[in-house]
């Protein structure tokens, strides 16, 4: 009597979990590179924003010198009539830093030691993990960046190099 075989061996199940297992282990470490450099690609994108508002609320309030995160926001309600504390040119989620928990990775966050300075920076949560590097930028508006993943101050910032090299 023949028997036909129906289904697969246990050695053929086998082989077929090992491989995938290999695949998995080539595209995940790659699949977090992806997502730290986009995170990366985000964080300077936000700088850039945030050079841009600094630019306008200058130009807006010469009297009050540069804005923080929290004045260059606002809530809908406060920008129904902008104002110096809260001049409504970024989105509240970013003036807020979404609630403390940052955005794609990062924490943002704008210093203004004196009214003609600022510092607006971009720190990863987890350093390694969310982002590699930390991005940071002053009123020359050129985004700088610390391969250390540390915060930058108004004076360290400028002695970083810019983010392109």
């Amino acid at each position: 009597m023949v028997r036909l075989q129906k289904g697969f061996s246990l050695l053929e199940l086998l082989i077929v979990v090992a491989i995938i297992l290999i695949i998995a282990a080539i595209a995940i470490p790659n699949l977090l590179r992806a997502r730290v450099s986009a995170n990366e690609s985000a964080a300077v994108s936000t700088l850039r924003t945030l050079n841009t508002a600094e630019a306008s609320y200058i130009m807006a309030y010469p009297i009050a010198g540069y804005g923080t995160l929290a004045t260059l926001g606002g809530t809908p309600a406060q920008c129904a009539t902008p104002s110096s504390t809260a001049a409504c040119l970024i989105d509240n989620t970013l003036a807020t830093d979404n609630g403390g928990n940052g955005k794609s990775g990062y924490h943002a966050d704008v210093q203004v030691p004196a009214a003609n300075e600022y510092v607006a920076t971009e720190t990863p949560i987890a350093v390694g993990t969310t982002g590699s590097n930390s991005f940071c930028s002053i009123p020359d508006a050129v985004v700088h960046k610390d391969s250390t993943g540390a915060k930058a101050t108004y004076g360290a910032c400028g002695a970083l190099p810019a983010a392109g090299n």
